[in-house]
């Protein structure tokens, strides 16, 4: 078993290597200008990726905001479930997140949008919802990025064809932020 958790760790360290750290940097840059605007931040992502989409919100909203006086206004449409579950119910799954955001995204507010494989149908059409309104979106993309590469304006993404480094990436990218803005805010 030792060979095999070194390989795993040795191709995680390889795809962070290879990281597109100026496309990061102007994601984050994206990130940091929403909250000097004070626009709501919207974040999801299915499985996994709403799972980072929830662990976002708390370093956001609570770890790097408890100092400042001016707080992160991050919102995450998959943590309330009686919502998802309704709306997937009554209208569809695709829209769980598409149905949130309309009569609530501005222009000026920013959509961080998380697929491993880019195609989530409900992550994408929530995507295409926020260029609609004229909202920015940041993708968090594994594999080839697929439909969410070419929507985002801003990438996070990991070029690797294994949803659980990319997730482990994709978390990566939360807590270097936490360390980035606290030192940056």
């Amino acid at each position: 078993m030792k060979e095999l958790i070194k390989e795993y760790f040795d191709r995680e360290i390889k795809v962070i290597k290879n990281l597109d750290y100026d496309e990061i940097t102007e994601a984050v840059d994206a990130i940091k200008d929403a909250y000097e605007r004070e626009a709501v931040i919207y974040i999801f992502g299915n499985g996994g990726s709403a799972a980072t989409a929830s662990h976002f919100v708390g370093d956001f909203n609570k770890g790097i905001s408890e100092p400042l006086d001016k707080k992160f206004r991050l919102v995450c449409l998959n943590d309330n479930m009686a919502s998802v579950l309704a709306i997937a119910n009554d209208i569809s799954y695709d829209e769980i997140f598409r149905f949130q955001l309309r009569g609530r995204l501005k222009s000026e507010d920013l959509v961080i949008a998380i697929s491993g494989s880019g195609n989530s149908r409900n992550v994408v059409h929530a995507a295409e919802f926020a260029k609609e309104v004229g909202a920015k979106v940041i993708g968090l993309t594994g594999y080839s990025g697929g439909k969410l590469i070419a929507l985002a304006d801003y990438h996070m993404h990991v070029n690797i064809e294994d949803m659980q480094i990319t997730e482990d990436i994709h978390m990566a990218f939360d807590h270097m932020m936490y360390f980035v803005l606290k030192k940056v805010l």
